[in-house]
C-alpha cells in the first residue's frame, strides 16, 4: 500500500517468524546438549572440523559433555590454524593413526597465540566411553595429565586402553580415507608403526551442523514469507480495485448517468 502499513505489518510479521526459527534452533540444540549430558552413550555436539589430507577428508565431531577441557583445547588449535601443516605420524592397521604434537609436527613455523596454546597441556578427562573404531583418543605421557595436543583415531577396538586415554570426539565422515591410510606401506621405529611417506594435513576448517540446518530453515521459511506476502499483496490490490468499481457505479447510480440498481 502506498501509506506503508501493509508492508509494516508484514516485516514485522517475517522477522518475528524469523525469530521463532532461531529460537527454535536455539532450543534443539539445548536439548541435544541436555540428551548428550544425560545419555549412557555420549551424543555429538553441533560443531564439525575436517582435516585435509593428501590422501582424503576426514571430519570429526566432539564429545564436549564427556572431555569439556580437552573439547576446548583441541577446537581452539583448530580455529587457530594450530593443525594445518601439521601431519599423521603413526599407522598401525586396526590399531590408531595418531595425529603429532602441533608444537613439533608442523612444517610451517607457528605464530605466538597458536604457541602458547599448543604447549597447554590438558588435565586427563577419562570416561567410561569405549574405544573402538573412529574414537578419537588423546596421547599423553606417562602422567595422566600431560595430554598436549597429539591424539588418535581408532582403527579398531582396543578395550586395553579404556578408562586410559581421554576420548573426546568421534570420526563422523572419512573412514574410506582411513582404510587408505592402513594401506600405506609402514616401518617400524621403536614402539611405533609408521608411514613411509609423510601424511599431510594440508588444511582444516569448521562448521557447525546446527547452523547450517537453522540456515536451510531460514531460507526456506523466508522465500514461503515471501511468496505469501506477494500473494496476499495481490489480493489485497485486487480488492482496492474492486472497491473503486463499486465506488463508481455507486456514483453513476447516484448522478443518474446509468439506471443500476443498488449494489
Amino acid at each position: 500500500m502506498k501509506d506503508g502499513r501493509f508492508g509494516g505489518k508484514m516485516l514485522n510479521r517475517d522477522s518475528a517468524l524469523i525469530g521463532l526459527i532461531s529460537c527454535f534452533c536455539f532450543h534443539s540444540a539445548f536439548l541435544t546438549n541436555f540428551v548428550a549430558a544425560s545419555s549412557p552413550d555420549p551424543l555429538l555436539g553441533s560443531a564439525r572440523v575436517v582435516f585435509q589430507t593428501n590422501y582424503g577428508d576426514i571430519e570429526f565431531g566432539f564429545y564436549p559433555t564427556v572431555a569439556p577441557k580437552t573439547v576446548e583445547h583441541i577446537f581452539k588449535l583448530v580455529r587457530l590454524g594450530g593443525y594445518n601443516t601439521n601431519h599423521i605420524f603413526r599407522v598401525e592397521k586396526g590399531f590408531v593413526a595418531q595425529v603429532a604434537d602441533v608444537a613439533s609436527g608442523r612444517s610451517a613455523s607457528m605464530n605466538e597465540e597458536q604457541r602458547r596454546e599448543a604447549e597447554k597441556t590438558v588435565v586427563g578427562e577419562f570416561s567410561d566411553v569405549k574405544h573402538v573404531r573412529g574414537i578419537l583418543s588423546m596421547g599423553r605421557h606417562e602422567d595422566p595429565n600431560s595430554a598436549g595436543s597429539s591424539f588418535s583415531m581408532l582403527l579398531g577396538d582396543s578395550p586395553h586402553l579404556d578408562g586410559k586415554y581421554a576420548i573426546f570426539g568421534k570420526v563422523t565422515k572419512g573412514d574410506e580415507t582411513l582404510k587408505a591410510l592402513e594401506e600405506l606401506p609402514t616401518r617400524r621405529e621403536g614402539i611405533f608403526v609408521m608411514p613411509t611417506e609423510r601424511i599431510t594435513i594440508l588444511s582444516t576448517y569448521y562448521y557447525d551442523t546446527e547452523m547450517e540446518n537453522c540456515e536451510d530453515t531460514r531460507s526456506i521459511m523466508k522465500r514461503r514469507l515471501s511468496a505469501a506476502a506477494i500473494e496476499i499483496e495481490r489480493q489485497f490490490t485486487k480488492g482496492e480495485k474492486s472497491s473503486k468499481i463499486h465506488s463508481s457505479r455507486r456514483e453513476t447510480i447516484l448522478t443518474g448517468s446509468i439506471e443500476y440498481p443498488p449494489l
